[in-house]
Order: C-alpha cells, then structure tokens, then sequence
C-alpha cells in the first residue's frame, strides 16, 4: 500500500519516496505520495521527481489496487526500483485544483439537488444535477457562492465506519458516484464548524483550509445534458 502523504498534509510541496516497482505502462510506483491520484472527479497531480543524476517530469498520477504509480511526461530514463527520490509538485496546479474542489462543494450547497456527476478542472470546475427546470438566475447563485466563499468558514475532515455511512446515506449526495465501502472506514469533509457547518459529505479530494481562500468565482455556463439533467460550470473570477 501506498502511503497517501496528501492525506495529512495537502499543503506539502515535497517530499522523499522510494521507487518500489515500474508498471508495465512504464509508471513510478512508490511506497509514499504527495502526488494525488485520479479519482472521485479530481484529476491526478504532476509535477517532478529528482533523484541523483536524474530528472523526470510526471504528466499525471493513478490508483494501482492500493498503490499510487506516477506517470511520466517523457520517455525518458526513469529511476531503477530501489531509488531514493524526491517528489515536488507542480503546487500552482494543485492549489487551483483544491480551491476549485472546495469550490464545487459550495455549488453543491448553494443548489441543493441530487448530483449526478462532477469534474474538477484547475481552470473550470462543473456539477451534473438531478434538475429538469434551468436554475433560474444565474447572477443570484453566483451571489451566494461568493457569499459562502466570503464568510472564511473552516474546511475539516473527520471520519466515521463504513456502517455509520450506510445508516446516513443523506451524507451522500452523487447519485453516479458511490464513497468507496470497504476499508472500514470513510472521510468526510466538513464546510462550516457548530451552527456555522453549511456542508458534511464523504470525499477523498483535496480542499484548502478556509473558504476564503478560493477567491471570487462566476458561473460560466448552464448545459442541459439529458432529459433532466443541468450541468453547472463555474470559473475563478480573478
């Protein structure tokens, strides 16, 4: 098993591994990973991996049945299995993809309705509702996503059993994506602490700490995907 590193931190820029096999694709696997991996619509990290004598630039990052592999930009030489190497981040990316993560989740509470599926983008985020009518006005949801935004609330994790989620199935709110059962137990991230909390749902992403810290944001565009789904893209601002 791969040690998730982001997990605890996800504002750690670096950090060492060690390379503990190659994927026949010619990935990286390795014992620990600040690197987050594809998954629950949040798309895998890159960045750069340094060791002695070598370079090598990593295009994006996947889930291997328990292990995290790295995958390169380039075909070029790539660390023998057994080698002591240094992951950087490209941090720029990450951190617009956990403001726009956390982002999402307000969309979520700012239009309360079934989510059918979702995408984070380092430049545009969207949510797929459960939604036959158009939202409405636009100018009025983009107005209280800023406000949320605006109020600085808390971003924080906890975690409950796998049974515990199964008697709360309000907690989730994708109707596509169901939290991984299985391992005992599941992570759910909190907007808002006491009688401030504005959201709880299970995710495995990354988030900032503060609301604050995403910026300003604007709807960038109403889609209607099927017969009764909307799909809800927004934009930083600035």
């Amino acid at each position: 098993m791969t040690d998730l590193l982001f997990r605890n931190d996800a504002y750690q820029m670096a950090a060492d591994c060690v390379i503990i096999g190659h994927t026949p694709e010619g990935g990286l696997i390795v014992d620990q990973t600040l690197f987050y991996p594809t998954g629950g619509g949040q798309p895998g990290d890159s960045g750069m991996l340094e060791w002695e004598g070598g370079l090598l630039p990593i295009a994006t990052t996947i889930k291997l049945d328990g292990q995290v592999a790295l995958i390169p930009a380039e075909p070029l030489p790539m660390p023998p299995v057994g080698t002591a190497v240094r992951q950087m981040l490209d941090w720029n990316r990450r951190y617009r993809l956990m403001r726009m993560h956390t982002a999402l989740h307000l969309l979520s509470v700012v239009i309360p309705l079934p989510v059918t599926g979702g995408q984070i983008g380092a430049e545009r985020g969207r949510l797929d509702f459960d939604m036959i009518d158009p939202p409405g006005d636009l100018a009025a949801i983009a107005g209280a996503l800023n406000s949320l935004i605006q109020r600085d609330l808390a971003v924080t994790e906890s975690w409950i059993t796998d049974a515990e989620l199964e008697a709360n199935p309000g907690l989730v709110k994708t109707m596509s994506v169901r939290p991984p059962l299985g391992q005992g137990r599941v992570r759910l991230v909190r907007i808002g602490k006491g009688p401030d909390q504005i959201d709880l749902q299970p995710c495995g992403g990354t988030h900032v700490r503060r609301t604050g810290e995403i910026g300003p944001m604007q709807i960038d565009k109403v889609e209607k995907k099927g017969r009764q789904n909307r799909r809800v893209s927004i934009t930083f601002a600035e």
